[in-house]
């Protein structure tokens, strides 16, 4: 394995057996035992994953519920074992997959601290040097001497993840840190991981949120139902998951489709298909669809570069009725200078009835013009006026 390499997965298989056998008291569970032939049900959480985490690198494991997300994380950590397939791990790894794991609810918030401390490998005079800002950190410092199961589960995330990050370790493992504690506990997590990356120190972040993924990794990998679907830059990852979650066939089948059956063109004023456009210039964009296949509406969205959601409209919104397999959709182009990508869907008789989406579409270039005053991702119409 390649020196820059912190972690590389090989293949990995991952299945557990399931007894079809209820147990539900000591008498069932001695019957159980005993008898001759018992039962199970394979499962298989993982099929056949491979992917390699750069040194430094900020990298996203995302996927919907029951994908697998966790399997992965506990064998990237030690705790499980692959039935096939090899994980090598170059560095010291600290997994933080569930914030407060060794805690004990009849020891205090302080007791805690130093056992957490002695997990994570510290000596008593390092958390003992480390104390006052891990309880600074929480905000907890009225409460330290109060024993741990008289904490709301908010304070003790904001302890358990104070000490977390304080690991000596060459790579961080992240589960859904921010799916719990409050707005102002969130804040301060995005500052750590906004500290993590200046610093490159290589982490694996598992989050539902895309636009963490979007914002702080350098890569992502996108798994479902236990399959490696894709890998590659947070904002084509975070379109593929939201696609994941918006077509009925997908969550149907676990796998994204290979190809859309929609077909999107972007055209300038002068009817040339280009990739370029100038500020205030219309853009004609052409959607057509199988003629075999019941569309009733459309809709087009516009994003940044960097994943951000400019504008969106559809047929919805506008009352249009389409009355064929091709519609055309104008747009004035009030954008600031920079890249920018569509996304299109083909829907029935309701938004949450879709045809076809197509997350990743044309992308475009705006250049500037003379016409646009001021700064930013949109331009905005204004004026100045004098006043006493």
């Amino acid at each position: 394995m390649s020196d820059n390499i912190a972690i590389k997965v090989d293949g990995v298989n991952k299945s557990f057996k399931l007894p079809h056998e209820k147990v539900s008291s000591i008498k069932s569970a001695v019957v159980n035992f005993y008898k001759r032939k018992r039962t199970f049900e394979r499962q298989e959480v993982l099929k056949d994953i491979s992917f390699e985490i750069k040194k430094g690198e900020f990298f996203g494991i995302v996927g919907r519920n029951g994908s697998g997300k966790s399997t992965l994380l506990k064998l990237l950590a030690g705790i499980y074992t692959p039935d096939s397939g090899q994980i090598h791990v170059n560095g010291k790894l600290t997994p933080f997959i569930e914030l407060g794991v060794g805690f004990s609810p009849e020891l205090t918030g302080r007791e805690n601290v130093f056992l957490n401390g002695a997990l994570l490998g510290f000596s008593r005079k390092e958390m003992e040097k480390m104390y006052d800002e891990i309880v600074e950190f929480a905000e907890l410092e009225r409460f330290m001497d109060q024993k741990l199961k008289n904490y709301s589960s908010g304070m003790q995330v904001r302890l358990a993840f104070s000490i977390a990050i304080r690991a000596k370790s060459d790579i961080l493992v992240l589960d859904e840190v921010l799916a719990v504690g409050d707005e102002a506990f969130q804040k301060k997590c995005i500052d750590v991981f906004e500290k993590y990356k200046r610093n490159r120190r290589t982490v694996i972040l598992v989050t539902h949120d895309m636009e963490t993924v979007k914002r702080f990794c350098s890569r992502a990998v996108l798994i479902n139902g236990g399959e490696f679907i894709d890998l590659g830059s947070p904002i084509e990852i975070a379109n593929k998951y939201s696609e994941l979650n918006q077509i009925p066939t997908i969550l149907d089948t676990g796998k994204l489709p290979k190809s859309h059956n929609i077909e999107v063109e972007t055209f300038s004023t002068n009817a040339n298909k280009t990739d370029t456009f100038k500020q205030f210039e219309e853009m004609i964009v052409k959607i057509r669809w199988p003629k075999d296949k019941n569309v009733y509406n459309a809709g087009v969205s516009v994003y940044s570069n960097k994943g951000e959601y400019v504008f969106g409209a559809n047929t919805f919104i506008d009352d249009f009725k389409i009355n064929n397999n091709c519609i055309i959709y104008r747009l004035t182009l009030k954008l600031g200078e920079g890249r920018y990508f569509l996304s299109a869907g083909t829907f029935l008789d309701s938004p949450e009835k879709k045809v076809d989406f197509l997350a990743t579409g044309p992308a475009f270039q705006i250049i500037k013009s003379g016409k646009a005053k001021g700064e930013g991702i949109t331009i905005l119409d204004h004026k100045w006026e004098n006043s006493n």
